[in-house]
């Protein structure tokens, strides 16, 4: 098996290749490469770059609300759901406008 190496741009860039941007905003994407970065450092191993498989185990959400409502959960905060799954933070900060763009979380579906 051969093993693709990408930067943060191709990664982004190739959810929007497969017809996949919706499933994540620009900066939920960002956030996922960073996470996997983060993962693959602590873990002391390289994950192989699937999106489709990306796709099918994380979800964006822009509330906890949207998150109770798909899971049929009564989730009072962030924190109780990373004891139940892994949460990604999208809150980022715009070089751009040097704003704080609130993007929500991701979480690794169960």
């Amino acid at each position: 098996m051969m093993k693709e190496y990408v930067t943060e741009s191709e990664f982004v860039d190739r959810f929007v290749k497969i017809n996949r941007e919706n499933n994540f905003t620009y900066w939920g994407r960002r956030a996922l490469f960073e996470y996997f970065e983060q993962l693959e450092e602590d873990l002391g191993e390289e994950i192989e770059f699937d999106p489709i498989a990306i796709c099918c185990e994380f979800t964006q959400y822009e509330s906890l609300d949207e998150l109770n409502e798909n899971y049929g959960t009564e989730f009072k905060d962030l924190d109780e759901v990373m004891e139940h799954t892994q949460v990604i933070d999208v809150t980022t900060l715009d070089t751009k406008t040097m704003e704080y763009v609130d993007g929500g979380f991701i979480v690794q579906d169960w």
